[in-house]
């Protein structure tokens, strides 16, 4: 089994405080697939994130990086093959500089500082901040933070990219930079967010989560064309979708 592939098998969990945000969740995402996981607020979408990283463990059932199954004995190599990108990069970056950032995971594999300097410099290169490289990340633009936090997951060479929320607080000349970025990796991807469109432009499948379950699990325009299934997870319909406000008419999805 390829190590890109990532499968759920009745994965549950709850929280300590007795919150229940994962029900029996199956689903399997093979080598290179792009897929989104949307939901409303609370729908078990960062939790199920977490998971694939090893942050959170199984309460019951299996949730399995190619022959792995995410636990304590497998966490180190999880977390080489599996990068997240989280929803607040300053949640991320907390090095002095952008390079000590993207440095920093391949630095505490044990690999020298000279073996590490032509991995941050092409990963700053492909996210387009090699010219901030000697900037603190705190003096960053939220774009600019988002590139130097994929930066940074970039230099671990992982074969699965996990997003959470990734255009977040981001302006709209700084989202389709993002896009274009994202599009541009052969990465296995896993993107939770509300952004539809973005979904649209990235991921050929979508999985649904309301309340810890998988609501629907198919091509992402079939998804987002299906109301009844947009309405039970408290979304709407992608704004490319969504009638033209002058004519009344539903907008092309090439649109």
């Amino acid at each position: 089994m390829s190590h890109h592939i990532v499968e759920a098998d009745n994965l549950h969990f709850t929280y300590p405080d007795g919150t229940v945000a994962l029900r029996g969740i199956c689903f399997r995402i093979t080598h290179g697939q792009s897929v989104a996981l949307v939901g409303g607020n609370g729908a078990g979408k960062s939790t199920l994130l977490l998971h694939m990283t090893g942050c959170l463990l199984p309460e019951k059932g299996t949730l399995r990086i190619g022959d792995l199954p995410v636990n304590r004995q497998t966490l180190s190599t999880i977390r080489r093959t599996v990068g997240m990108v989280f929803q607040d990069p300053d949640d991320q970056l907390f090095m002095p500089t952008v390079y000590e950032d993207a440095a920093f995971g391949p630095l505490n594999l044990g690999l020298s500082r000279q073996e590490v300097r032509p991995l941050v410099e092409e990963a700053l290169r492909r996210t387009e901040v090699l010219h901030l490289q000697n900037r603190p990340p705190f003096r960053l633009s939220a774009g600019e933070k988002r590139r130097a936090a994929i930066a940074s997951v970039l230099t671990m060479n992982p074969a699965i990219l996990v997003l959470d929320e990734p255009s977040a607080n981001l302006d709209p000349q700084a989202r389709r930079e993002l896009i274009e970025l994202l599009r541009s990796f052969e990465h296995t991807k896993i993107i939770a967010t509300h952004d539809l469109d973005l979904a649209m432009d990235l991921c050929q499948r979508t999985i649904v989560l309301e309340g810890g379950k998988v609501l629907m699990d198919a091509p992402t325009e079939e998804v987002f064309q299906n109301e009844s299934i947009l309405l039970k997870a408290r979304l709407g319909k992608p704004l490319r979708l969504q009638n033209c406000p002058v004519c009344g008419r539903e907008k092309s999805p090439s649109k």
